[in-house]
C-alpha cells in the first residue's frame, strides 16, 4: 500500500472520555467560528486526507507554500490550509491559547491550540496560489471575503461537520485504503470531478483502468461555484454511469469533501496528494484540470508536476490530452492521438450543452450518454 504524504496517516479525533473532557472544556473556551471552506479542511485533516498537517498552518509552513511550493520541513504541498479570524475578533485569540471550533450550524466540532497568528497579504496570497489577482475569480472572491488575520495550530476533533447526504459514500483515507486491501487492487487510480461524467471523461477513466487494478471516482462535494451542477444531480449522473457503463467489480465511488480553489496547476498537486493519502497510486490529469475562465493555459495542470521529484510526490499521475469522439476515426480519441481536424470531432461548447438541456433536448450520444442527458434534462426541468 502507498504511503501517505509523509509517511502516516494522521488522526485527529479524539474519543471516548478524552473527548467529554474535552467538549466540556471547549464550553469555556473562547469561540470561533469557521465557514465551509475551513469546515471541510477541518474535516479533511483529522481524517488524515491532508496528512501530514495536524492542525491548521502557521506563518513558517504558509510562507514557504507561496514561495516554494513547499512545507516548511521541504515536503511539496501547494495549497495553504488556513483558518481565517474574522475582521474585529483577531484579539480574542492568545498566542499559546485554546478557542473552541464551531461550524455555522453552531455544533462544537473540536479545538485548535493557537501556535500562530499572522497577518497575510491578500494580492501575495493570489498571485502566488491562484496566479491572478482578477476579481472575477472565485478563489480571489473568497479571500476577500474573508479577514486579515490567519490563526495556526493543531485541533482536536470531537466530530465531524454534520452532512446530509452521501452517509454510505463519505469514506475516510483509513475506509479507503481498507477497502482497496479487501478487494486486492494494488493499484487504484483516482478521479478527481465536479462535474458530471461526459464521454471525454469516461474515456479518460477506462484507458487509464487498463493499465490500474482499479478506479475510484472521487467527486469533490466541498463548496463550489454558484452555477456549477448541485452535487445531488451529479451523483445521480454518475449512479446511472457505473449501473450501465462501468465494471463494478473494479470501480470504486466515494466522496471528496474538499472545496474547490478553481487554482488550477496549485490545486492539481494539491488533489493528487490528498489522493496518494487516501490508498490511491495513480491520478488521472486531464486538460485544464482544477481551472476556471481562461485564467491557466490547458496543460498547465501537467506542466507543474516537472517542479517536483516524482518520488517526493509519490503517487503517479497519467496526463491525457484533450479527448472527444472523431467522426472519422469512428472512435474515442485525444489530440495526440486522432491525426484529423476539429470538423471530424463532436464539439459541442458548455454554453452550447446548458441549452440543449434546457429544451429537454438529449446532446450527441458521442459526447454524453443518454442516461446522465436525462438526469440533467429532469434536474433543469425541476429548478
Amino acid at each position: 500500500m502507498i504511503e501517505p504524504h509523509g509517511g502516516k496517516l494522521i488522526n485527529r479525533f479524539v474519543t471516548g472520555a478524552e473527548s467529554e473532557t474535552l467538549e466540556g472544556k471547549a464550553k469555556g473556551l473562547k469561540k470561533i467560528t469557521i465557514n465551509s471552506r475551513e469546515a471541510s479542511d477541518l474535516e479533511m485533516i483529522s481524517t488524515g486526507a491532508l496528512s501530514p498537517l495536524e492542525g491548521f498552518m502557521g506563518e513558517k509552513d504558509y510562507k514557504s507554500i507561496l514561495k516554494n511550493k513547499r512545507l516548511a520541513n521541504g515536503l511539496p504541498w501547494t495549497v495553504p490550509i488556513v483558518l481565517t479570524a474574522k475582521n474585529g475578533s483577531e484579539g480574542d485569540y492568545k498566542i499559546g491559547s485554546e478557542a473552541a471550533i464551531y461550524d455555522e450550524r453552531n455544533d462544537l466540532l473540536g479545538v485548535i491550540e493557537i501556535e500562530d497568528k499572522y497577518k497575510f497579504n491578500k494580492e501575495e496570497e493570489a498571485t502566488a496560489i491562484l496566479r491572478t489577482t482578477d476579481e472575477a475569480h472565485p478563489g480571489v472572491q473568497y479571500l476577500k471575503s474573508i479577514g486579515e488575520t490567519y490563526l495556526g495550530g493543531k485541533i482536536k476533533i470531537i466530530r465531524k461537520p454534520r452532512h446530509n447526504s452521501f452517509h454510505d459514500f463519505r469514506l475516510d483515507p483509513a475506509q479507503t485504503r481498507a477497502l482497496f486491501k479487501e478487494k486486492g487492487w494494488n493499484s487504484v487510480v483516482a478521479f478527481q470531478t465536479r462535474n458530471p461524467i461526459h464521454r471525454a471523461h469516461e474515456y479518460l477513466q477506462k484507458c487509464a483502468l487498463e493499465v490500474v487494478d482499479a478506479l475510484l471516482i472521487h467527486p469533490l462535494m466541498g463548496d463550489t461555484k454558484g452555477d456549477d451542477i448541485p452535487g445531488d444531480v451529479r451523483w445521480d449522473c454518475y449512479k446511472v454511469l457505473m449501473e450501465n457503463y462501468y465494471p463494478t467489480s473494479r470501480v470504486a465511488i466515494s466522496i471528496f469533501p474538499a472545496a474547490m480553489r478553481y487554482a488550477g496547476p496549485t490545486e492539481a498537486i494539491f488533489h493528487a496528494i490528498a489522493r496518494k493519502n487516501y490508498g490511491c497510486t495513480h491520478f488521472i490529469v486531464g486538460r485544464d484540470h482544477a481551472g476556471v475562465g481562461s485564467y491557466y493555459g490547458t496543460y498547465d495542470a501537467h506542466y507543474i508536476f516537472r517542479e517536483f521529484d516524482p518520488k517526493e510526490i509519490g503517487i503517479t499521475p497519467m496526463f491525457f490530452d484533450h479527448a472527444f469522439y472523431c467522426n472519422t476515426c469512428g472512435n474515442m480519441a485525444s489530440t495526440k492521438t486522432c491525426p484529423h481536424s476539429k470538423e471530424n470531432h463532436v464539439f459541442l461548447s458548455g454554453t452550447k450543452v446548458r441549452e440543449m438541456l434546457k429544451e429537454g433536448q438529449r446532446p450527441p450520444k458521442e459526447f454524453t450518454r443518454p442516461e446522465v442527458a436525462d438526469v440533467l434534462i429532469n434536474s433543469m426541468k425541476n429548478s
